[in-house]
């Protein structure tokens, strides 16, 4: 086994040492459910966002208010985002204070806050923001709704990206941004109602993903690609036990930004291939580009190593997307053109290496993408 051999330590609640000052750590899942009354399909989010526990007074404290931007001082508090993507796609955010937030730091963890609860297996809240409130308080990053989940999750594959967060280097807190995707792959089952319209998920239909990110701040580049909802050009057929995810940017280590480079890996059909720099004897190379049109993002990322060729082209309507809103830990949010969506398509071509060629192992296309893209100024 490799990747895909699942780590609940790496879930835990990782705000320990100096990011309880400056740090986030964050549980983020995404699936597709079916309207109850009509059948048309829509992806939703739903997140925990947490963020800097040592600095906790007894109400949120917002890094983007200006008196708190012209002191300096940083935000704190609980954030849960969830919203939807498509037709009239949403993100909407609810904050609490760190005194109403109870967490299970250790595997398997929970966090939860009022009605608003998250584990490895079990997601229930909701969320509220009036037209009023959301232009009254644009601090808060969010728009105007309502929405609210009852959810089971079952994580079947995962992505253990493993030598970046080996022990050590988390314990060291060496990188600046880390990442784990305990379910790549997951099921969910449960209902969503979103402003009024309820919304069924069904574990057959969910093409569901959950990982979690911690650290210092985010990657510029910032870039993710995934999906399980995959269908061989080669026989027509549904690959129901494959997954792929890829990741990342421009990481920092010690404050020393890397090349551009991205984690993948491509669990297809019970067979694991990744793709990740830290490997060195692996021989990974990766080369990809993201550029937005007028109308669209795309991403092209060629990935290899000793073994295998994986090339991927996504694409994702901007009108389907949104500008997806975090302030960092020190307060500031640089990050202002962040695109996040959940319904990129696209295709991929899986090759094996033989005596200096390359064999085609499947043509595939796919959709439900979970696509993200933004980068900013230095």
């Amino acid at each position: 086994m490799g990747f895909e051999k699942k780590d609940p330590a790496k879930n835990e609640f990782m705000l320990t040492g100096p990011l309880k000052y400056k740090g986030y750590d964050w549980w983020w899942h995404s699936f597709t459910a079916v309207n109850e009354a009509t059948g048309e399909e829509k992806a939703f989010f739903i997140e925990f966002f947490t963020c800097n526990p040592a600095l906790a007074q007894d109400q949120p404290v917002f890094g983007q208010l200006p008196e708190n931007k012209e002191k300096g001082v940083r935000p704190s508090y609980l954030m849960v985002k969830a919203g939807c993507w498509g037709k009239d796609h949403c993100q909407l955010h609810r904050f609490f204070p760190w005194k109403d937030v109870k967490i299970h730091d250790k595997a398997p963890y929970s966090i939860q806050a009022s009605d608003c609860y998250a584990s490895d297996t079990r997601l229930t809240g909701s969320i509220a923001v009036t037209v009023k409130d959301s232009a009254e308080h644009p601090e808060w990053m969010c728009d105007s709704g309502e929405m609210s989940w009852d959810l089971q999750i079952d994580k079947q594959i995962a992505f253990n990206v493993g030598y970046g967060t080996s022990r050590l280097l988390r314990f060291l807190k060496a990188f600046e941004m880390y990442w784990h995707a305990e379910g790549m792959k997951s099921a969910y089952s449960g209902t969503v109602t979103l402003n009024g319209t309820v919304y069924r998920v069904l574990p057959e239909r969910s093409f569901g993903y959950a990982d979690k990110n911690w650290g210092r701040g985010f990657t510029s580049p910032w870039v993710w690609l995934s999906s399980s909802h995959l269908i061989s050009n080669l026989t027509g057929k549904p690959l129901q036990n494959s997954v792929f995810d890829i990741g990342g940017g421009r990481p920092k280590i010690y404050f020393v930004p890397l090349n551009r480079i991205l984690l993948g890996a491509f669990y297809y059909e019970g067979h694991s291939y990744e793709f990740n720099f830290s490997k060195f004897w692996t021989g990974c190379k990766t080369r990809f580009s993201c550029k937005e049109t007028d109308t669209e993002i795309l991403w092209h990322v060629r990935q290899e190593n000793r073994q295998v060729l994986m090339e991927t082209k996504i694409r994702c309507r901007k009108s389907d997307m949104l500008l997806v809103n975090y302030e960092a830990p020190d307060g500031s949010k640089r990050h202002n053109r962040l695109w996040n969506g959940g319904n990129g398509t696209g295709r991929i071509w899986l090759y094996r290496k033989e005596n200096g060629n390359k064999v085609l192992i499947d043509d595939i296309a796919v959709s439900h993408v979970g696509c993200e893209y933004g980068e900013y100024s230095s």
